[in-house]
């Protein structure tokens, strides 16, 4: 963990940031007092995907078409 004064961190704040991002906190100081820590955020959780319907539905390749006429005709009165 390193400590840097506030223009320190102005600049150099793209290696400040990658140093953070890689686990390493930077302290950020203001007349030697440490004011603010620059830390990386932990990554998104991912949803627990259940596959209990794994295998057991199909999608068409032609779903998002799927009987257009019908509802242009619902639609426009054809």
């Amino acid at each position: 963990m390193s400590t840097v004064n506030i223009h320190e961190a102005k600049t150099h704040f793209s290696r400040l940031v990658d140093e953070a991002a890689s686990g390493s906190p930077v302290i950020i100081a203001k007349a030697g007092k440490p004011v603010a820590m620059l830390v990386a955020i932990a990554p998104p959780k991912k949803a627990k995907r259940i596959g209990f319907l794994d295998g057991q539905a199909l999608v068409p390749d032609d779903f998002d078409t799927m009987d257009q006429a019908e509802i242009e005709a619902m639609f426009y009165g054809a």
